[in-house]
This record gives C-alpha cells, structure tokens and sequence, in this order.
C-alpha cells in the first residue's frame, strides 16, 4: 500500500513539474493582462499552482490542463481585482521583457511595436481586453474562451469584433 501510494505522489509530482514548465509563462502573461503589475502576476500564477497542487486530484478530465488552469488564474485576478487592498493601492506598470534579434535596430523595433500594441490591447476594458489576450495571445479557440469565462460564443465573437474596432480607433487617433 505504501509503495502504492508513493508512486501516485511522484505522478502527481511530475505532473505538476510538466504544467509548471509549459504553462507558468502564459499564466503569468494572462494574469498580467488583468492586474498590469508584475509582480502581482508572479504572486499570482505562484497561486495557480499552489492551488492546481492542492486540487489536481479533483481535475476531471473535462477540459484540457491549458484551460483548467486558465479559468483558475482569471478567477485569481478577479478576485484580486475585488479585493479592498488591490483598490487602496496607487496602479504602476512594471517593466517589459524585450526579446533579443539580430541588431540593435530590430530590439528597438520590437520593443517599441510591442509596447505600443501591448498598451492599446491593455487600454481596453477587462471585458474586451480579456477575449483579445485569450483569443489572439493565447491561441484559445471560441469554446475554450466560453468554457473559460462562462461567457456564450456568440458574445465571445461580438466582444471580438468590438475590441477589434476600438483598437483601429486607437491607432486612427495616433495618426
């Protein structure tokens, strides 16, 4: 029994390590679309898998890790986004991870092209910004966006389309 019993711990275990290696990085971005502070987002996916720990015995199967642990990041960051403290606190945008290329040219390009989407995506409101991170940033299909947030395709495209002619508003403006 105890044999038994250590082997489904090092499963788990193992399991955990593969979903940390493949999804902390896009838990965090996700998480930072909705708080817009770094370190908030690291507290956070360190959350999500705290929280996958804990409960990954009860995933049914359902839906795919990628999506399960979605769903439980964007109900950190609601939560976090209710919560007394998180509205006493003075919002401050932390600092960008610049991808590096062939040149000098090409980072600042990057960068600047990055930012300049990253803030116009990050302008819109939560429940625009959000359908345009997880269907756009995050590959996620329109039935996994509404397994995600509970909220019906139909919507999911509307909110879609919407945030699409807000962010070519943005750019006209900028023109």
């Amino acid at each position: 029994m105890g044999e038994k019993k250590r082997e489904k711990e090092f499963e788990r275990n193992e399991l955990l390590r593969e979903l940390i290696d493949d999804f902390a990085e896009p838990i965090k971005r996700l998480a930072f679309t909705y708080v817009k502070n770094w370190t908030v987002a690291d507290d956070i996916t360190q959350e999500v898998f705290i929280s996958c720990f804990k409960n990954i015995e009860r995933f049914r199967g359902e839906s795919t890790y990628k999506t399960w642990l979605f769903k439980i990041t964007v109900n950190r960051c609601k939560d976090y986004l209710k919560s007394k403290w998180f509205r006493s606190m003075i919002p401050f945008r932390g600092d960008e991870k610049v991808e590096i290329g062939t040149g000098l040219d090409e980072i600042l390009v990057q960068k600047s092209e990055g930012e300049e989407i990253s803030q116009k995506v990050l302008s819109l409101s939560l429940k625009y910004r959000e359908v345009i991170i997880l269907f756009y940033y995050e590959d996620l299909s329109l039935q996994e966006i509404e397994e995600l947030t509970g909220i019906k395709t139909e919507t999911v495209k509307t909110r879609l389309r919407r945030a699409k002619l807000q962010l070519r508003e943005l750019y006209k403006e900028v023109e």
